[in-house]
């Protein structure tokens, strides 16, 4: 027997393994495993290339857990190593077989996992002692014993093993680890690492039902699929075989892809997958983290932002390739030029394949299209190469359910929504049901209104106008019709500045208080056929209150801020009218008290202002200036007690808050007490 210390430079190498070589101490399955099928991969290798003469036998690695020893065993029958093997691969730290194995079989070997050097350190983290058993494939060797409790110390004794192959036996540390005893926690670990292996691997034997209860039968229960679909020809592989394979990855889910990319790339890298567009609606973190990244069918992580485009990782299938570059544990990727090459080929494969269906069969494109918008948008808002080539096949939807491309749809309103500026106005709506008076009031116009009722809208439809400059997007609700598409300058208002300045205050006075809303009154001449009092949002501030809604830096700055919105008074509608021509007989008389009252007090100050003009701040007298302020005051509360005498018309006619709560009902703000309120004012006036 032999005894001796590992070759490290460091006393403190396994405490650096335990904590802080690998990111999750279950890692330590996928590399033990990993090494049995890397063994097993070398050996099938010799046997091809005629320079192992026994025949190979049962290859499968099996995975053992003994909870009464408190074990897990790793066996394979792969090609063993030799007692000068175990102290150059086990001994030596960071030395890696697989990679001199590589170099020698490089033209006949099937890929290789492990090339880390330092994957079977890992069992040291589980592990209060680590056994390697192991006989070489070459003629005439003896079979070693290496033992070490995770101290540089070890032991290596020759052993009785006859067959090749290698054992690794976890003498499990119960303190910290007691959980890998239990069969299901390494069943769960081997379906998460080892699912996909080359090789195949058990994990106990099947079982029957058998004398009313389960029992092991003779069969190795085999738990991986040593040929997943991504590494065949897709030439080979029936779209049936996708969707079966979709469920396996993906047992829990129900729906069925909407369609798949097949990845199949040897030149300049090596890359194999298969990517699913699942039906992707609103929540985005749901769906994040489908991906799965893997190293020669090793299962490596499902994080694969640094390998793919954000949005692409709202896709789900599997990604595979020997050329990611990864750390020592395989759980982080590093930065290299081969993950910038390979992502800017997954994002052109994606772009390509949408195109493909859009051009040889758009119908179904579009029927999937509400599966598909928001993962496009946000491709298009995230990634300026994808954006390239999307924008030729993203469809853009009217309340109509019709689809159209961007220069199809510009084509079509052009000549029907360019205001006076000779700019295309794409009217949209958010919301079918919240907006359908004025979708109706636009189509009535021979207007065109978009479904626009994404999450990513108001930053997609700023990138669009960024883009395409002689286009702008309006919201259908943002303004009256004539101001959102102005086909000349504005009609002059039947009303003075002092008139409705004055009508204003009766309108203003029947607005919502203390809510978060800010109303302005403005006067408009919309028709005879248009409803006497709309609200209005402006489209700047709603769309940067919708922006907020995903983050940003001015998302708190606008969140924060009260929805300002415009009633806008229809000053041409019968019912305006006539309540105008009331407001004037009824308020007359109390109105020329007020303007008489008015009036001297804004001569006196108008003549002071005078007075005053020409001189500097000290120049003018403390007198003057209080004679100023004495005057603004009066003039201050005429001018309210002013307000008051409209005000109180209003309060006292039942039809202006009526009108008011019409407006605020078709826009869907008027709720709770306020709506019982309006029921019951609406009864009354029937009745009358």
């Amino acid at each position: 027997m032999a005894t001796g210390k590992i070759g490290v430079t460091s006393e403190n190498i396994f405490p650096v393994i335990k904590k802080f070589l690998y990111s999750e101490q279950e890692i330590f399955l996928r590399e033990l495993v990993s090494n049995a099928v890397d063994a097993t991969t070398k050996v099938k290798a010799l046997a091809r290339k005629g320079e192992l003469k026994e025949d190979l036998g049962d290859l499968t690695v099996r995975v053992k857990v003994d909870k009464e020893a408190k074990t897990i065993t790793v066996s394979d029958r792969g090609i063993g190593m030799t007692e000068e093997e175990v102290d150059k691969y086990i001994n030596q730290i960071a030395f890696s077989s697989a990679g001199d194995f590589l170099e020698k079989y490089k033209d006949s070997i099937d890929a290789i996992i492990g090339h880390f050097g330092l994957g079977f350190y890992s069992a040291f983290m589980v592990s209060e002692q680590v056994e390697i058993i192991t006989k070489s494939w070459k003629e005439g060797s003896k079979a070693v014993r290496w033992s070490c409790d995770g101290s540089p110390e070890y032991t290596m004794e020759e052993n009785d093993k006859s067959d090749r192959g290698t054992d690794i036996i976890l003498h499990i540390d119960e303190e910290s680890s007691k959980e890998y005893l239990e069969d299901s926690k390494i069943e769960e670990l081997l379906k998460k690492y080892c699912m996909f292996l080359p090789i195949p691997i058990s994990n106990g034997k099947e079982k029957e039902w058998k004398d009313d209860k389960y029992v092991d039968n003779d069969k190795d229960k085999i738990i991986n699929d040593t040929e997943p679909l991504w590494t065949k020809k897709p030439a080979d592989v029936k779209e049936e075989d996708y969707k079966t394979f979709y469920k396996k990855l993906y047992p829990s889910t129900f729906e069925e892809p909407l369609f798949n990319i097949h990845l199949n790339v040897d030149y300049p890298f090596n890359l194999t997958g298969i990517l699913y567009f699942p039906k992707i609606r609103t929540n985005l973190e749901i769906q994040k983290n489908k991906i799965q990244l893997y190293c020669n069918q090793v299962f490596v992580t499902d994080s694969v932002e640094g390998i793919v485009p954000e949005f692409l990782t709202l896709l789900h299938g599997v990604l595979d390739s020997p050329d990611i570059p990864l750390n020592v544990s395989r759980s982080y990727l590093q930065s290299d030029s081969n993950v910038k090459k390979i992502s800017t080929h997954i994002t052109k494969k994606v772009a390509d394949r949408l195109a493909e269906i859009f051009k040889n069969n758009r119908e179904d494109f579009e029927k999937k299209w509400d599966d598909l918008k928001l993962f496009i948008q946000y491709g298009m808002l995230t990634n300026e190469k994808f954006y390239d080539s999307a924008k030729n096949f993203f469809l853009y939807k009217n309340t109509d359910d019709k689809f159209f491309t961007f220069d199809e749809y510009k084509n079509i309103v052009k000549d029907n929504q360019t205001d006076k500026n000779n700019t295309i106005i794409f009217l949209y709506a958010t919301n079918k049901e919240d907006q359908y008076s004025f979708i109706e009031a636009a189509k009535s116009k021979g207007y065109d209104v978009l479904l626009l009722d994404s999450a990513f809208e108001a930053h997609f439809i700023n990138q669009q106008e960024q883009k395409n400059t002689e286009v702008r997007f309006m919201r259908v609700d943002s303004d009256t019709l004539d101001k959102l598409i102005r086909k000349e300058d504005a009609p002059k208002s039947a009303y003075t500045d002092d008139e409705k300045k004055d009508f204003t205050s009766i309108f203003d006075s029947q607005t919502p208080k203390n809510t978060n809303k800010n109303f302005t009154v403005e006067f408009d001449s919309l028709g005879a056929d248009s409803l006497p009092i709309m609200i209005t949002q402006s489209e700047f501030m709603r769309r940067m209150k919708d922006m907020g809604k995903l983050g940003g830096a001015e998302s708190s700055f606008y969140n924060n801020l009260p929805d300002n919105l415009n009633l806008v008074v229809n000053e041409t509608h019968p019912m305006i009218i006539s309540l105008i021509n009331d407001v004037k007989d009824k308020t007359a008389s109390d109105v020329t008290a007020n303007d008489n009252e008015l009036k001297p007090l804004k001569s006196d100050l108008e003549s002071l202002e005078k007075l005053t003009k020409d001189k500097k701040d000290e120049e003018i007298s403390s007198e003057e200036k209080a004679k100023k302020e004495e005057l603004q005051k009066k003039i201050s509360d005429v001018e309210a007690k002013r307000k008051t005498i409209f005000s109180n018309y209003a309060a006292g006619n039942k039809l202006v808050k009526q009108m008011i709560d019409l407006a605020l009902l078709a826009n869907n703000m008027l709720k709770g007490e306020d709506l019982t309120k309006f029921v019951k004012r609406s009864v009354e006036l029937l009745g009358k």
